[in-house]
């Protein structure tokens, strides 16, 4: 999901950002997408990613899948949450690398 508070008001909503939940994906390593300075994921048994979930209404998805597809596709997974387990989606795009991705950091 996307967790930058600009980018995600920008093509989701206002309100998204206030209601993201902080959630734990096991399995997986956020790492740079081929050819470009953005995130993905790639399996990796020994790894994890923490990121947020989101319940999105119809209108909201749709403006979030406009955004992010093509490339990434959206992916059943399963996150931890503080209630336990749970079904989500990512959007992961084919082309990871091997490389970790971090965020640029954010001027002052």
């Amino acid at each position: 999901m996307l967790l930058d508070p600009i980018t995600l008001t920008r093509h989701g909503g206002p309100s998204l950002p206030a209601r993201l939940i902080p959630a734990r994906l096991t399995g997986w390593q956020r790492v740079t997408l081929r050819g470009t300075p953005w995130p993905t994921l790639r399996r990796d048994r020994t790894a994890h990613v923490t990121g947020a979930v989101l319940h999105l209404s119809a209108t909201a998805l749709a403006r979030l899948k406009n955004f992010e597809e093509p490339p990434y596709l959206r992916r059943r997974v399963v996150v931890t949450t503080a209630r336990g387990k749970t079904v989500a989606f990512a959007w992961i795009a084919p082309g990871a690398t091997s490389r970790p991705w971090f965020p640029r950091p954010t001027p002052p």
